[in-house]
């Protein structure tokens, strides 16, 4: 049980998704792409539909994991954790490829607390890339790598595929276990 200032006891719940549960998490990739439209150029399909090509990967590729995201055991959002950089093409570090929380529970603390959970999960090194023009995600990644790492986490600015991006890098220590 996590409790937040302003909630009351609250349930998160961060749990690896199914090959059972690919189509829960096509269907919040398309309110994701709804909201990520409004950032980066992606075009609906001639299905009406964002679709996400990578999905199949989650369940075929080991160093690929997919989360469902449950606050008091209602769905609330997704994680996809892999192993490798999209914009500095380090192979070794974890990368959180894409991560959504739904409008109704965010600017709560929920979407940092899931963060923390996924990045005590995968211990190394880590970079989250955030796109310059999303400019409240940008604050939202800022603000939860500082508070995990215990300092200040300054995102370095990079330009890769005609695209700019924040990237930030830290570290996750293997918790010991006691």
């Amino acid at each position: 049980m996590t409790k937040q200032p302003d909630e009351p006891s609250v349930k998160i719940e961060v749990i690896p998704a199914t090959l059972e549960q690919e189509p829960i998490l096509a269907n919040l990739l398309e309110l994701y792409g709804h909201d990520f439209s409004e950032f980066h150029d992606i075009d609906l399909g001639p299905d009406g539909r964002f679709g996400y090509k990578c999905l199949p990967l989650y369940w075929s590729e080991p160093e690929r994991h997919p989360f469902l995201v449950r606050i008091d055991g209602k769905l609330a959002g997704f994680a996809f954790v892999k192993r490798g950089s999209e914009v500095s093409g380090n192979e070794t570090v974890w990368d959180m490829a894409e991560f959504s929380v739904i409008r109704g529970y965010r600017r709560r603390g929920f979407g940092t607390q899931v963060t923390h959970e996924l990045w005590r999960r995968f211990p190394g090194l880590w970079e989250i890339r955030v796109m310059q023009s999303n400019v409240r995600a940008c604050q939202f990644w800022a603000r939860a790598i500082s508070m995990f790492a215990g300092e200040a986490v300054h995102p370095v600015p990079v330009k890769k595929g005609g695209e700019y991006w924040e990237l930030f890098s830290f570290e996750s220590k293997r918790v010991s276990q006691q």
